[in-house]
């Protein structure tokens, strides 16, 4: 009996041993499947370290959230890449807690028309239409919860850039040429073509526009070469308009409305442009000395025409690009942007699609036009422009009307961006 019993407590030694080992491996197994998964997500661009335990009175270690974002975001929105987009957190956004985010549903609902046919923006989407009603800090809850804030850098990782202004103007015309109404605006011509850039890579410099010739691709004619009469225009006349520089910064805004002799309003949008370059002519006028940097806002470029009448048109010419356009429906909320979608005053943007994904909220950081005082809000990117060129750039709307083109006219701010980024384009790894 002595001599079993003896057996037995090896037995139960021996067992014990072997579940000690079992418990031991059980415990060190979450750490290596923690590594693997890491190393499968390396292949996404990583963004930044943000640190997330801010709290200085904590005595844990410091905890870090790795944020990377998925490859597709910059293919899905044909953006040149993510490394210009920095992860950031809520509390770095001026004034995000009293912005009244409410007032820009009706914008996000604009731009989910377009952003809904993307897998991970459909449910944010569906998400956003019970908003309607909901209380603003309600609102804000849902961007904090579906969404996360990435700085946006230029190319030189400066995070300051240039905030500008446009509106939709109103201009005087006729659906017939008369000595008044002299000056054509044209819908886009039939020689006017999309050319790939992949194969012609010279024509990105022209936004992918041009015109065969001789079984040649060549750029679009230039506007003094419109106004020469080479290009085919002829027949594509949509009204006649009173004012040359009003039609010159109808085509700079890209959209507008133009009251007819008989009272009805005819609304206008972009179409296409000729694809040169935008050149401002108030830095030509500066530079030239007619205007003093301060002068060389939209009304003191007008003043300065109406002023100089045998100079307007060496002056219109500098800048070669131009604009055509079409008719829009006259019951429409707002002009239409890029993105397809009417624009709403105070929350669209313009911006450079090549950095910032079009129909996506922007937070905007910058002030009221020639002034200190802040103007920091929720604002949504669904139009673009051939003079908003780079990462930290936009184009604040104004919406319609005599204020409109003021502060439009005035505004030229430096600013501060963060993009909201759907967490479904976010694969997030924590780090101790």
């Amino acid at each position: 009996m002595k001599s079993t019993s003896a057996i037995n407590l090896v037995r139960r030694a021996r067992w014990l041993q072997l579940l000690m080992i079992i418990t031991l491996s059980a415990c060190s197994s979450p750490a290596q499947k923690k590594d693997s998964t890491r190393s499968s997500d390396t292949s996404a661009p990583i963004v930044e370290k943000s640190e997330v335990d801010q709290n200085p009175q904590s005595t844990h270690e410091k905890q870090y959230t790795e944020l990377l974002l998925t490859p597709d975001l910059a293919q899905s929105f044909s953006l040149r890449s993510g490394a210009h987009l920095t992860a950031s957190n809520w509390s770095e956004l001026p004034g995000w807690e009293i912005d009244q985010v409410s007032d820009g549903l009706s914008a996000l609902l604009q731009s989910c028309k377009v952003l809904q046919k993307y897998q991970k923006w459909s449910y944010i989407c569906q998400k956003a239409r019970v908003l309607v009603g909901a209380s603003n800090k309600k609102q804000r809850l849902f961007y904090e919860s579906y969404f996360s804030p990435f700085k946006v850098l230029n190319d030189n990782d400066a995070n300051a850039g240039i905030v500008t202004g446009y509106y939709e103007p109103l201009l005087r015309g006729s659906l017939k040429r008369s000595a008044k109404y002299a000056y054509p605006v044209y819908a886009a011509p039939d020689d006017l073509v999309s050319v790939d850039v992949k194969t012609h890579p010279s024509f990105e410099n022209f936004r992918g526009v041009g015109r065969k010739s001789g079984g040649e691709l060549k750029p679009y004619f230039t506007r003094l070469e419109i106004d020469q009469g080479l290009a085919k225009v002829e027949g594509k006349e949509i009204l006649w308009v009173e004012d040359k520089i009003e039609l010159f910064f109808l085509q700079i805004q890209g959209s507008g409305r133009v009251e007819l002799e008989d009272g009805n309003t005819m609304r206008l949008g972009f179409a296409k442009s000729n694809g040169h370059p935008y050149r401002s002519i108030g830095k030509s006028l500066v530079k030239k000395g007619e205007l003093k940097l301060s002068e060389a806002s939209m009304q003191g470029i007008k003043t300065w025409a109406a002023n100089n009448p045998d100079k307007i048109d060496a002056l219109l010419n500098e800048n070669p690009s131009y604009v055509f356009f079409r008719i829009l429906p006259s019951n429409l909320d707002g002009p239409i942007g890029s993105l397809g979608v009417p624009l709403t005053p105070n929350r669209s943007i313009a911006v450079d699609d090549a950095y910032i994904p079009a129909g996506f909220p922007v937070y905007l950081a910058t002030t009221r036009p020639n002034s200190s005082s802040p103007l920091n809000q929720l604002m949504f990117a669904q139009d673009k422009g051939g003079a908003i060129k780079g990462a930290v750039r936009a184009d604040y709307f104004w919406g319609f009307g005599d204020d409109a083109a003021i502060n439009a006219g005035k505004m030229k701010q430096e600013g501060f961006m963060w993009v909201l980024i759907p967490k479904t384009f976010i694969l997030t790894n924590n780090t101790n």
